[in-house]
């Protein structure tokens, strides 16, 4: 899952950042208003956590140029301002949710996981499809009782692969998801894995589209 940071405080977006990464989360962090809108508007973000008080450009212009242009990506305002008119007009911009600072980073992640959550249209918290489980707070996968030894990036795709269930998830969709811009990952790369999370789980939900990509069927969703 692939965030977008924009925060202009060096601490506090670092600490994020820091909490996103061991949670499994692919960072793009920026401190700049402008620079956040031109991201927003050029690359597909599975969320984005927005300060308010931003140089070149508010958080709030920032929010309603993307909800303008039809960009509807989750997003999780952070900022200092915290009144309750100032909530009402950053839900009313288009918002997903609010969170004020000072905040506790287990509150931030948990609102985080819920609009990435509903963005997906899921209620539930633990995502199972077939014998396999997958718990986001935790990271963890279940397979029938055993827990499958993989590694971060396995993780990343199985995760994204589950959230998406039910659609067909291209080789480029995933590089884009799971790995930097500046990679130089090919769609080989992504075959490759997609090859190791199968044996790894033992059990064959992630399903092959010859020329189109890779899908999770959930006949429950």
């Amino acid at each position: 899952m692939k965030v977008l940071l924009v925060e202009d405080d060096d601490r506090i977006a670092s600490e994020v950042e820091h909490a996103l990464v061991e949670a499994g989360y692919l960072v793009d962090r920026t401190a700049d208003g402008q620079e956040a809108w031109f991201k927003g508007d050029v690359e597909d973000y599975d969320a984005v956590i927005l300060d308010l008080g931003l140089p070149s450009m508010d958080g709030l212009a920032v929010l309603k140029h993307w909800r303008a242009n039809d960009r509807t990506c989750p997003v999780l305002i952070l900022t200092a301002r915290g009144s309750w008119a100032e909530r009402v007009d950053g839900i009313d911009a288009g918002a997903d949710d609010y969170l004020p600072k000072p905040f506790q980073m287990p509150e931030l992640m948990a609102r985080l996981r819920a609009i990435t959550r509903r963005a997906t249209g899921r209620t539930q918290p633990v995502i199972k499809i077939g014998p396999v489980m997958l718990d986001p707070r935790t990271m963890k996968v279940d397979v029938g009782g055993r827990n499958p030894n993989l590694s971060a990036q396995e993780y990343r795709l199985l995760a994204y692969l589950m959230h998406h269930a039910g659609r067909v998830v291209s080789q480029a969709e995933l590089i884009e998801h799971l790995y930097p811009g500046d990679s130089d990952t090919t769609e080989n790369t992504i075959e490759v894995m997609v090859g190791r999370v199968r044996r790894k789980l033992g059990a064959n939900i992630i399903l092959t589209r010859r020329g189109f990509g890779y899908v999770v069927e959930d006949e429950a969703k």
